[in-house]
């Protein structure tokens, strides 16, 4: 069992709608062909240095605030980014943004919070734009699978 791998899901989710995009994220990394990667959902406020401590990567989630990052995903940055520095660079990281308008500032932002870090995007930002698609879900569900994949068959 110490093979197993943690794939941690920090994603702001207010809305029954986001609620289903983080739902997605674990559906798809807990897929019945992955073996050995564990997935848990933390929402922001909740999630802390010690989660990302002991993960092995992060899946980020967040609406489009104002043009930027929720509050709560930007809380959770306050609180960790300097606890973490040192020890979890080269972390494969991906994000999810639901935008309600085209998401730029959003996604520049992490980015740039990512980028000091020294995280490692496995795969580009997935910006879920416009009006409510229920194919957000399935996107978001792929991007869950594929962290979860490349974990378990040791590609990051």
């Amino acid at each position: 069992m110490s093979d197993t791998k943690t794939l941690l899901i920090v994603a702001h989710a207010p809305s029954p709608n986001t609620r289903k995009l983080v739902d997605a994220a674990l559906r798809g990394a807990g897929h019945d062909d992955i073996e050995n990667v564990r997935a848990i959902w933390k929402p922001p406020l909740e999630a802390g240095p010690d989660d990302v401590m002991a993960c092995d990567a992060i899946l980020l989630g967040t609406t489009e605030n104002l043009g930027y990052m929720s509050g709560a995903l930007k809380d959770f940055f306050d609180r960790t980014y300097y606890a973490v520095l040192e020890h979890k660079q080269g972390l494969p990281c991906a994000l999810y943004i639901r935008a309600g308008h085209d998401g730029t500032g959003t996604r520049r932002a992490i980015e740039s919070i990512v980028t000091g870090l020294r995280w490692n995007w496995v795969q580009p930002p997935l910006v879920c734009r416009g009006d409510w698609r229920d194919a957000f879900v399935d996107q978001v569900e792929e991007l869950g699978l594929y962290l979860a994949a490349g974990l378990d068959n040791g590609i990051f």
